[in-house]
């Protein structure tokens, strides 16, 4: 088989797509210079604001329920200072009135504290009510970008995942999403309630007392400025945790995707340590901002306290001198205290903002991607007659490698009732032309038309619901073969995947199965032989009964007499549909109406079995040394 040029490991796609289709769908330009990073951070930033604008009830509601929790917030100092020097008032004087005054106070106290407790309440309802909101739509949001990133992975082109590990495609939709979706409550929310316990408290005390609200503020300037420092040093961070999780998860599942290879070369301390020193490495951006994180919050709460003890000290001086009340100092003392644990917070607001623009940005970037193999503007449905497919010229260079030809110069023509065989050696191009058939790739010269309608020029679904390609690596999926066999007809009734299954010479053995067509398929389909796995593709294939069908080296792991009766069986859905084999084997082409010998991605040989046989060259050397190593295997 004939596959694409291996690039670097850390190439990743970042073009963006000129239309923009949604908040999620944007196509913001990366700016390719050297504050592009930065400058996508903010436009993910600015995208993830977007799109929770769009829950048009719930983030209203959510930001409505951060003000008025902080604004309940800022009048218990208020009233706590304002029953204190009630409390002091009435109690000095119901000293000198006598029992009656005593008990009026007392009923005061309980009405001043019934009404602290009152906006505590309120405080508190608000807060549930704004947790929940941003914690709802963090939510939704978190659904919206797992379904928009899967449902882009399903339109991605060959040509991209040729060039990204599955590996950094799960590291995006599983932690970039968490960091963006939790972005609305770390990030959003909190800095709406950071902004009106600053913003509104300093209104509400610097009017009562400038230079008590002042000193109150005063450690608000220095938080700014390392909440700065943090956020840059933070995000670098993140970025450089989240491509070594990219590297951690592909080493995971490429260890489980070769568990057999692992434990057939034991091979598992290899693997062991491999991991253990990418987690090693992983694990140090992460130790380093829990470090700069909890550094910079520590040194917020210190100047916080210092704030605090200026607050005390100068206060105090002002009460001493009768200048204000012991409430009043209360009042500035408790809503230093009401700071205390946003402040604290600050850190986690930075870490989330630095977090969101990273995650943000790595999951932009694929959303972004237009498919390089889309449907043109104004496509049409394929109209299938003949099924005459014909190779004009084709020529094809795989991405990044242009003066690299996979094939140059293919023509040929097979239409329904024809069968037309390809061989050659590896990397001679021909599971490349495969690949073209269905438009997996787009040609980079000539052109491939079905009966004269050229498959760039129509729609991808019609093309590929006539254009069935079975090939040599089957993958199945962890489900009952009858789900297997009925892939691409889910709806498909229990007879069709019969047929499909017993035309595919399957039928008998799922039948001596315990649970028949409703066995498990172990995952990637451990559970069955190769060959087994290539007959069920084969059925999977035969079940749609596309017009054209291709056989990548598809029966390669199955036996000849098995091989000779899926050929007999398949005889009289040929008459209606073009088929084209490809094989290394010549036994399971010689019968194909013209055979292509492939060399170096270009026709060097063409004709019937028996032609090519009679030219003597390559076809006829490769039949000898078959035949003869047939004869020397069947003699022993």
């Amino acid at each position: 088989m004939n596959s694409p040029p291996a690039p670097s490991p850390a190439a990743t796609a970042s073009a963006a797509g000129p239309a923009a289709r949604s908040a999620i769908h944007g196509t913001d330009t990366l700016v390719p210079s050297l504050d592009g990073d930065y400058q996508r951070g903010v436009s993910a930033l600015w995208r993830v604001l977007r799109m929770a604008l769009r829950y048009r009830v719930r983030f209203p509601a959510a930001v409505l329920a951060v003000i008025a929790a902080g604004v309940f917030q800022l009048l218990i100092p208020r009233f706590l200072g304002q029953a204190i020097d009630q409390a002091a008032g009435l109690l000095s004087g119901a000293q000198a009135a006598g029992g009656t005054a005593v008990a009026a106070a007392q009923a005061a106290l309980v009405t001043s504290a019934l009404l602290v407790l009152g906006i505590a309440v309120m405080r508190g309802l608000f807060t549930l009510a704004h947790n929940y909101l941003a914690e709802s739509i963090g939510q939704s949001f978190g659904y919206e970008l797992r379904l928009a990133f899967f449902e882009k992975l399903q339109r991605l082109s060959f040509s991209y995942h040729d060039r990204i590990h599955s590996g950094d495609l799960i590291t995006r939709g599983m932690l970039d999403i968490e960091g963006v979706r939790r972005f609305i409550e770390t990030g959003i929310m909190r800095l709406f309630q950071l902004a009106v316990l600053v913003g509104l408290g300093a209104w509400l005390y610097m009017g009562q007392d400038p230079v008590l609200g002042l000193l109150c503020l005063s450690f608000v300037p220095f938080a700014v400025w390392r909440g700065t420092v943090f956020r840059l040093r933070v995000r670098a961070l993140w970025r450089e945790f989240q491509e070594r999780m990219s590297v951690l998860t592909r080493i995971m599942e490429e260890n489980l995707a070769g568990i057999r290879v692992v434990r057939a070369f034991s091979a598992q301390q290899h693997e062991l340590d491999k991991f253990d020193e990418w987690q090693r490495r992983t694990l140090e951006p992460a130790v380093e901002s829990v470090r700069v994180r909890y550094l910079n919050t520590s040194m917020m709460t210190c100047a916080y306290f210092v704030a605090m003890a200026l607050v005390l000290w100068y206060g105090g001086l002002r009460v001493i001198h009768g200048d204000i009340t012991v409430g009043e100092l209360t009042q500035f003392l408790v809503f230093m205290t009401v700071l205390q644990m946003p402040v604290r917070q600050v850190g986690l607001v930075i870490n989330g903002f630095a977090r969101a623009s990273v995650s943000g940005a790595r999951m932009f970037e694929i959303l972004d991607i237009e498919p390089a193999i889309r449907d043109r503007p104004g496509a049409a449905s394929l109209a299938i007659g003949n099924a005459e497919l014909t190779f004009d010229n084709v020529s094809f260079s795989y991405a990044g490698f242009p003066g690299e030809r996979a094939v140059e110069g293919i023509s040929f023509t097979v239409r329904a009732g024809q069968t037309l065989g390809i061989v050659g050696p590896p990397g001679s191009g021909k599971s490349t032309i495969a690949h073209l058939i269905p438009r997996f790739y787009d040609v980079t010269g000539g052109r491939v038309a079905i009966d004269g309608q050229d498959i760039r020029d129509v729609t991808l679904d019609s093309l590929r619901a006539q254009v069935g390609v079975v090939q040599q690596d089957t993958f199945l999926f962890k489900t009952e073969v009858r789900e297997n066999v009925a892939y691409g007809d889910p709806t498909a009734e229990d007879d069709r995947v019969v047929d499909a299954a017993d035309t595919a010479q399957l039928h008998d053995y799922v039948a001596g199965l315990p649970e028949g067509y409703d066995t498990l398929v172990g995952e990637r389909g451990v559970s069955l032989s190769g060959g087994q796995r290539q007959r069920l593709s084969i059925a999977r294939s035969v079940l749609l009964t596309p017009r054209i069908v291709v056989f990548d080296d598809s029966t390669a792991a199955i036996d000849a007499g098995t091989e000779l009766r899926i050929r007999d069986a398949l005889k009289e859905l040929n008459r209606t549909r073009a088929t084209i084999i490809i094989s290394h084997r010549l036994s399971s082409l010689m019968h194909a109406d013209e055979i292509l010998f492939l060399e170096a991605g270009r026709i060097v040989e063409r004709g019937s079995h028996a032609a090519l046989l009679a030219q003597g060259g390559r076809y006829r050397r490769l039949f000898d040394l078959q035949m003869g190593a047939a004869r020397e295997n069947a003699l022993a």
